[in-house]
């Protein structure tokens, strides 16, 4: 999704303008025209992916303004805090049990999340042992397939000289 930010775009076009006066005139060179539809499509992909680049700045933009409003939500809070000293005392205490019990949690999770990748590595390594096989099975088939083909042409190319051989000797075609 676009938003409209709000930017002198004026000065953006002169210095962009007083840039390109830099470079030669194109009226003065000779593209062909399969030069200029290189240049063109460049062009094209220059400006999407600009246009790309702009929607990412616009999310973190975005993101960058919920955090600074997560920011000043949280100056108001301490702000109140420091009003509100002696209540908040036993609030920090509370608070870094709190922290102290996050920690222990974050701590498992990491636990967890080391054995995690252990066990996607252990997974990674079958598959990868799993996709040798499968490949070495597929070469197998590959070479299987052509000695039969091969076998299926000598079969017609006997055939093909057996009812040669039948015809030479007066007698009908067997195949």
């Amino acid at each position: 999704m676009k938003k409209n930010i709000p930017t002198d775009f004026s000065i953006l076009r002169k210095k962009a303008e007083e840039y390109l006066a830099k470079y030669p005139n194109p009226d003065d060179l000779n593209y062909s025209k399969d030069d200029i539809i290189r240049k063109l499509h460049e062009l094209q992909i220059y400006r999407i992916e600009l246009e790309m680049l702009n929607d990412e700045l616009i999310i973190q933009i975005d993101e960058k303004e919920k955090l600074a409003t997560e920011l000043i939500a949280t100056n108001e809070e301490l702000a109140n805090q420091n009003e509100e000293k002696a209540k908040r005392a036993s609030e920090l205490v509370l608070a870094n049990k709190e922290l102290a019990f996050q920690n222990d949690e974050k701590a498992k999770r990491a636990s967890e999340l080391v054995l995690a990748n252990k066990e996607l590595v252990f997974q990674n390594t079958e598959k990868a042992k799993r996709d040798i096989e499968l490949q070495n099975n597929n070469e197998e088939l590959k070479h299987l397939n052509k000695y039969f083909i091969n076998r299926e042409l000598k079969m017609i190319e006997l055939k093909q000289e057996i009812n040669e051989l039948l015809l030479k000797a007066g007698q009908e075609k067997k195949y």
